[in-house]
């Protein structure tokens, strides 16, 4: 992924408000970010812990969604695995629900997918980041083609927002 700046992750969103863009937080360490190492950046929010973003480059443009996401629950203690990245976590997957764009977001329409809860799929993918014993499945894919599902994933997720 390319690096970005702020100003291009917040006019990136499509499911939120210009007004909402303007007021969440982006972090801080843009330039720090492994760039190379990411289909998409994630993040939480550290003022309000039940919300999370999630930028990637689609048709060659950044696109951002806002996503919610609930607080840690007693049944987060039992292992799941990401819909994006199929990275298995004991209480390291939410549930992440995200407004659809447009009409749809105004009638009150969501969808959601299981994600990993620090939205760093793309590090477990690439074995940069370690989510713990059994946590991807023995797999004969290459490492590209691992890469290239959780980018269809993403990208699927986009669509079913922005239909």
């Amino acid at each position: 992924m390319k690096p970005l700046t702020e100003q291009e992750i917040r006019a990136a969103f499509v499911n939120c408000t210009k007004g909402e863009a303007k007021r969440l937080s982006v972090p801080r360490d843009l330039a720090d970010r492994p760039w190379d190492d990411l289909d998409y950046l994630g993040w939480r929010d550290p003022q309000a812990p039940g919300r999370a973003y999630l930028v990637t480059e689609l048709d060659g443009r950044p696109t951002a969604l806002a996503l919610r996401c609930p607080g840690p629950a007693s049944w987060q203690a039992r292992r799941s695995m990401c819909s994006m990245c199929l990275t298995a976590h004991t209480g390291g997957v939410s549930l992440m629900v995200a407004p659809k764009a447009g009409k749809a977001r105004q009638q009150g329409n969501s969808v959601g997918a299981y994600i990993c809860s620090d939205l760093a799929c793309s590090l477990y993918v690439r074995g940069k980041k370690d989510a713990g014993s059994g946590s991807r499945p023995p797999e004969s894919l290459t490492l590209e083609e691992k890469i290239q599902r959780t980018v269809a994933n993403v990208a699927a997720f986009l669509a079913k927002v922005t239909a």
